[in-house]
């Protein structure tokens, strides 16, 4: 039988996740509270449901990439949720960066329906989720991950099982925290590079050379470098407030877990504070 696909939370790296289901053989259905990206990924062959529970009446196995926590227990256990449609042996693959005791809490629900819960956290970014070779960081059983992976496959380049359930989270609010930091160097060098004449490719190209700036440090600067009036473009604004945001948001998990655990990470707590500057968002109360 060929696996039924099921995905929720259609936003910046959600879409282009499950752009690749239909295209890859999958019958897909799709649910998000903006029904553009519903349409548009239907012109791809998916199918639009009216709820969580429509998709989950409908698949196997089902991924979320909504925004926080909260969300992703709505998804899954509310009314219209999930879990009010899904038939024993569905696998639900967490995409959101969320706490680990909030993907064990989902599946000790789950197990009551049947359904198995696995975290598989998205690193890569966006470009690398439009190109379908993100990086998956799974924790959960094993045998969930091996039915769901063929629905991972469509979309990635590894898929990393970091074993138990809740590794997977631990395992990205890790890299969250290098990712943030490197940011936050990558910022300030090329900055003091701009300001003192330096040409940012000689500084890119240096960096690239001795292994400092990563391709996704690059890509971060494109932004560094537009001009002021690109950057305060209402769109724009738009866009970076809402990566400010998740931004925020996962680094507050990350120190939050670190006082949980016993770990003092004190560069990680000035970056939380730096988001609004290294995202360039317009906003005197996060300066």
């Amino acid at each position: 039988m060929t696996l039924r696909a099921g995905f929720i939370g259609l936003g910046n790296i959600g879409k282009p996740l499950a752009s690749h289901l239909a295209p890859s053989g999958f019958a897909t259905w799709v649910y998000d509270i903006d029904e553009a990206p519903m349409r548009e990924l239907a012109e791809g062959g998916a199918k639009s449901a009216g709820s969580p529970r429509e998709v989950a009446e409908n698949a196997d196995v089902i991924g979320i990439c909504v925004p926080e926590d909260v969300h992703v227990r709505a998804v899954l256990m509310g009314e219209d949720g999930i879990l009010a449609g899904a038939a024993e042996g569905a696998v639900v693959a967490v995409h959101s960066t969320v706490l680990p005791k909030t993907v064990q809490e989902l599946a000790e629900r789950a197990a009551t329906h049947g359904v198995s819960v696995i975290d598989a956290c998205v690193t890569g970014g966006e470009q690398r989720a439009v190109e379908g070779v993100v990086t998956y960081l799974v924790g959960g059983d094993e045998s969930a991950l091996a039915k769901a992976r063929p629905f991972l496959d469509a979309s990635s380049e590894t898929v990393i099982h970091a074993g138990e359930l809740g590794n997977g989270a631990k395992l990205k609010l890790c890299i969250n925290v290098v990712t943030y930091i490197q940011w936050a160097a990558a910022n300030e060098g090329c900055r003091l590079a701009m300001a003192t004449g330096l040409p940012t490719e000689v500084f890119e190209a240096a960096g690239q050379a001795n292994g400092q700036l990563t391709e996704l440090q690059l890509r971060y600067l494109t932004s560094v470098k537009l001009p002021k009036d690109v950057r305060a473009n209402e769109g724009f604004q738009k866009l970076v407030r809402g990566h400010m945001k998740t931004a925020e948001k996962d680094l507050a998990w990350a120190l939050q877990l670190a006082r949980e655990s016993g770990v003092n990470l004190p560069v990680s707590g000035l970056v939380s504070q730096m988001m609004a500057g290294l995202y360039g968002v317009e906003d005197d109360q996060r300066r």
